[in-house]
C-alpha cells in the first residue's frame, strides 16, 4: 500500500499569502460601486467619498517600503500577522461606522495594514521559491492581484444588491472580517519563521530615510488623489516640492553609512529599473480602466452596481486565466512575454473604444465583453511575469523592501492614472458619456504604450548585449 505524497508546506504557505493579497487588493476597487449607498447612508459629501478611495491608496503607498524593510530585517511572518490583525479590525470598524470621520479614519488604517501585508507576500515568495517555481508562484500572485482588482466592482455590486442600499455598503467591508479571522492561525502555523541570520540582524531602520520617503511619496500622491476636490492649481506646486524631497531621500540613501532603507544599487540592474518603470506606467492605465468604465456605466447609462460589476468581469476572467500561464512561461520567454502582453492590452482597449463608438447605448456591456476579455488576457501576461523578472536578480534577504519599492511605483501609477484618465473623462462630458469614456480610455492606452516602449527598450538592450558577447 503506497502512502499519499506529503503536501508541500510551501504551497499551503503560498495559499495563505495569496488570500491576504486578494483581500487587500480587493479593497482597492470593491468600494467604487458602494459609493452611492455610502453617500445616502452617511450623508457624505463629495470630499468625504473621495477620501474613502484616496485615503486607502495614500496610506497603502506610504507603508510599503518601510514595512518591506522591517520584514526583511526582523520577521516577515510577524509583520504579515500584524498586518492581517489591523486590516481585520479596520474592516470591522468601517462596517459599523456611524459617521464619515470614523469611516475615513478606519479606511486610512486599513490602507496602512494593506501596506504592511503586501511586501511580506512578495518577500516570502522570494524566500520560499527559486527558479521556475518562483515564476509560477509570482504567476499565481499576479492572477490574484488582477482578479482582486477587476472582480472588486462585481463582488461589491453583488453585496450591495443582496443586502440593500442602506446596509449593503457595510458588507463591502465586513466581508473581510471572517477571512482575516481564519487567516491568523494559518499564518502563524504555515508561514516560515525568519532565518537565523535574519534574527541576528538588528541594524538601524534608517528613520531619516523613512521620513523623507514618506513625506516625498505622500506629497506627490496628494494632488493627484485630490484633483477634483482641491480646487485651483496651487495643489500642483506640491509636485516639485515632492520631487525635491525625493531627491533629498536619494542623496541621503547614497551616503548613509549604515544599511539604508533602499539599496540604490538595485536600480543599476536593468531588470529591476525597467521593470519598476513598466509597473508604474502599466498600473497607471490598468487602474484607470475600472474608474472611468464604472462611472460611464453607473452614472451615464444607469447600470445597477451588480450589472456594472458584471460588465467588467470579462477583463477579470481573461486576466485570471492568462496569469497562471504567464507565470509558467516567464522563465523561458522573459521580457518578450511582457511586451506581448502589453501589445495585447493595447489591441483589446483599442477594440473597446471602437465598440463603444458603434454601440454607445445600454448594450455597451455586451459590445465590450470580447475586447475587454482580450485586454484582460494581455494584462495577465504583464503583471505577474513583470514582477517575477523585476525581482529575479534581487537577493532573497532584501526581497521585501525591493517588492515594497515596486509596489510603491504601482500605487503612484494608480493615483496618476486615475487622475489623468479622470481629467480627460470629466473634461469631455459636455460631448456626451460615450465620448468622455473614449477620451479617458485613450489616456489609458497612451500610458500602456509608454510601458510597452520600456519593455521594447529592454529587449533591444538584451539583443545588443548578446551581440557583443564573444
Amino acid at each position: 500500500m503506497t502512502r499519499a505524497p506529503t503536501p508541500d508546506p510551501r504551497r499551503r504557505a503560498l495559499a495563505v499569502c495569496l488570500v491576504a493579497a486578494f483581500m487587500s487588493g480587493l479593497d482597492v476597487s470593491i468600494v467604487n460601486v458602494a459609493l452611492p449607498s455610502i453617500r445616502e447612508g452617511l450623508h457624505a459629501s463629495a470630499d468625504g467619498l473621495q477620501w474613502i478611495l484616496s485615503g486607502y491608496a495614500l496610506t497603502f503607498g506610504l507603508l510599503l517600503v518601510p514595512a518591506g524593510r522591517l520584514g526583511d530585517a526582523r520577521s516577515r511572518r510577524t509583520l504579515f500577522i500584524w498586518g492581517v490583525v489591523f486590516f481585520t479590525l479596520a474592516s470591522a470598524a468601517c462596517g459599523v461606522a456611524q459617521s464619515m470621520p470614523m469611516l475615513i479614519a478606519s479606511r486610512l488604517i486599513q490602507g496602512m495594514a494593506a501596506g504592511m501585508i503586501n511586501p511580506q507576500v512578495s518577500g516570502l515568495i522570494q524566500q520560499m521559491f527559486r527558479g521556475a517555481e518562483r515564476g509560477r508562484a509570482f504567476g499565481a500572485l499576479g492572477a490574484t492581484i488582477g482578479v482582486s482588482t477587476a472582480a472588486g466592482p462585481l463582488i461589491g455590486g453583488a453585496l450591495v444588491t443582496a443586502f440593500g442600499g442602506q446596509v449593503g455598503w457595510r458588507w463591502v467591508f465586513l466581508v473581510n472580517v471572517p477571512i482575516g479571522i481564519v487567516l491568523l492561525p494559518l499564518a502563524h502555523r504555515l508561514l516560515p519563521a525568519p532565518e537565523p541570520r535574519v534574527r541576528e540582524r538588528r541594524e538601524s531602520m534608517d528613520p531619516v530615510g523613512v521620513l523623507l520617503l514618506g513625506v516625498g511619496v505622500g506629497t506627490l500622491l496628494l494632488p493627484f488623489i485630490q484633483q477634483h476636490q482641491w480646487e485651483g492649481d496651487a495643489k500642483w506646486l506640491l509636485v516639485p516640492v515632492a520631487l525635491l524631497v525625493l531627491a533629498g531621500f536619494v542623496f541621503w540613501e547614497r551616503f548613509y553609512r549604515r544599511e539604508p532603507l533602499v539599496d540604490l544599487a538595485l536600480f543599476r540592474k536593468r531588470s529591476y529599473s525597467l521593470g519598476t518603470a513598466i509597473a508604474l506606467f502599466y498600473f497607471a492605465g490598468f487602474t484607470g480602466i475600472f474608474f472611468i468604465f464604472t462611472l460611464y456605466l453607473q452614472s451615464g447609462l444607469h447600470y445597477s452596481p451588480l450589472m456594472a460589476g458584471l460588465a467588467i468581469t470579462p477583463f477579470a476572467l481573461g486576466s485570471a486565466s492568462s496569469s497562471v500561464v504567464g507565470g509558467r512561461l516567464v522563465a523561458r520567454a522573459g521580457r518578450r512575454l511582457v511586451a506581448a502582453g502589453l501589445a495585447t492590452v493595447i489591441a483589446g482597449l483599442g477594440a473597446t473604444m471602437i465598440a463603444t463608438a458603434l454601440v454607445p447605448g445600454p448594450d455597451v456591456a455586451l459590445a465590450t465583453a470580447v475586447p475587454l476579455l482580450v485586454a484582460g488576457v494581455g494584462s495577465g501576461l504583464v503583471i505577474s511575469p513583470n514582477q517575477a523578472i523585476t525581482l529575479s536578480e534581487v537577493p532573497p534577504a532584501g526581497g521585501g523592501s525591493a517588492a515594497g519599492i515596486l509596489q510603491t511605483g504601482q500605487r503612484l501609477g494608480s493615483a496618476i492614472g486615475i487622475a489623468a484618465a479622470g481629467s480627460a473623462f470629466f473634461g469631455s462630458l459636455p460631448q456626451g458619456w460615450p465620448t468622455a469614456f473614449r477620451h479617458g480610455l485613450l489616456v489609458v492606452v497612451l500610458l500602456v504604450c509608454v510601458a510597452l516602449a520600456a519593455a521594447l527598450y529592454d529587449l533591444i538592450c538584451q539583443r545588443v548585449t548578446r551581440a557583443r558577447q564573444p
